[in-house]
């Protein structure tokens, strides 16, 4: 191939961009040339869990992606308001504004403060109609860029699912029929934003309640979620979470509940491969345990042995074994910066997916899954006796008692 641009391209891109110098962004652009091109993803904010920001973004350092909209959606208790709070927690760290639009009124402060939320500059904004929340996030857009054309914005609307309509909200209990007024609603708003967000330096994430489907069909999805299906068209990154059980320690002699296993599957992704899937644990008092989930790659990947409660890890620089537990695995394996750099390079080389032009397995090779949805049917976690222990260590201010 020509490494040279046609001077036809060039005429023709040119031609675009005079066409309509109105205005206030270029219209046409070469994507090997211009970094500024809105479908290029240029920055990433955070997750809370590194695994997962390698997964999202096939690529080191990554997350979720900066201008464009990413759906969070589960059963209720399945962990979508905390990897929200974890990104506005992050984009703060980043120097960016966080705008935490909610229709719950549920949120706890102190809960935001332990995850690392700086609540003195969190822009906090409670609200009950889905025209209000989309009015408020153009006002936010509007208002950021005449002050500060480059700061980053992460915006957070929680959730779809508990929004209402002007319409309902000025009509009584009784039932309305069709309820589609929400999903109209959605819709047109999404067709205005979407490129807005994609020129901004902004990340814009929904939450969203998964719903059974009472039409589906055996083999498919057996949930949908709130709102239609224009969240889904418009998202580029779509995540789904499940609550695998409980985590379980003692505490002051008497055994309770200190967190849950969660699934996460990126069910659509537009900047990466998509089906990618991360477990990790949720403590209640500290959020994602980022490095237990580098323990369970690090398993998973063979960059570790194990035997028994034990793991060996050989220190590449020096040629050391290193003997651990779980529980030491931060203090005894990733307390030297060094030696933590190296494992996560590692951990990245083993995850991210490359692309390679027409280098398939063959079709004699390839298995087709099509029950996709099958794990989902039953979601909702039980009291057995088999509930999940913690992978990694029981977080600070939950001491384990033997």
């Amino acid at each position: 191939m020509d490494d040279k641009r046609s001077e036809l391209a060039d005429l023709l891109a040119n031609a675009l961009n005079t066409k309509f110098k109105s205005t206030n962004y270029k219209t046409a652009y070469f994507l090997e040339d211009d970094p500024d091109a809105p479908t290029n993803v240029n920055e990433w904010v955070p997750t809370g869990s590194s695994i997962l920001d390698i997964k999202i973004s096939n690529r080191p350092n990554g997350g979720f992606p900066v201008g464009r909209i990413i759906e969070l959606l589960g059963l209720e208790a399945s962990g979508k308001s905390l990897l929200a709070a974890h990104a506005l927690a992050n984009t703060q760290k980043k120097g960016g504004i966080a705008v935490y639009i909610e229709t719950e009124s549920s949120v706890s402060k102190d809960f935001l403060r332990a995850i690392g939320v700086d609540l003195k500059n969190l822009v906090y904004v409670p609200l009950d109609t889905i025209e209000d929340v989309f009015e408020a996030i153009e006002s936010v857009i509007e208002k950021i860029r005449k002050t500060s054309r480059d700061v980053l914005v992460t915006i957070v609307v929680d959730s779809v699912a508990a929004t209402t309509t002007k319409l309902e909200m000025s009509s009584d209990y009784d039932k309305a029929g069709y309820n589609t007024g929400k999903s109209i609603i959605i819709s047109q708003a999404l067709r205005k934003i979407t490129n807005t967000i994609a020129r901004e330096r902004v990340c814009l994430i929904f939450t969203n309640q998964l719903r059974k489907n009472m039409s589906s069909m055996p083999g498919s999805d057996p949930y949908t979620t709130s709102g239609g299906m224009a969240l889904a068209f418009h998202s580029s990154v779509r995540i789904r979470l499940r609550n695998m059980g409980k985590l379980k320690a003692r505490v002051g002699g008497v055994e309770e509940i200190v967190g849950m296993k969660t699934r996460v599957v990126v069910t659509k992704n537009r900047v990466a491969p998509p089906w990618k899937e991360v477990v990790y644990d949720i403590y209640f008092n500290s959020g994602i345990d980022d490095h237990g989930g580098w323990l369970t790659i690090m398993k998973e990947r063979k960059l570790v042995s194990q035997s028994g409660a034990w793991y060996e890890y050989t220190d590449k620089d020096s040629g050391e074994v290193i003997r651990f537990q779980s529980k030491d695995f931060e203090s005894k394996v990733l307390s030297d910066e060094s030696r933590k750099n190296i494992i996560y390079n590692d951990i990245c080389n083993s995850l991210i997916s490359k692309y390679r032009a027409n280098e398939d397995g063959g079709i004699d090779d390839i298995k087709v899954d099509e029950n996709i949805y099958e794990d989902d049917i039953d979601d909702i976690p039980t009291d057995s006796e088999d509930d999940e222990k913690p992978s990694a260590k029981i977080k600070p201010n939950v001491k384990q008692n033997k």
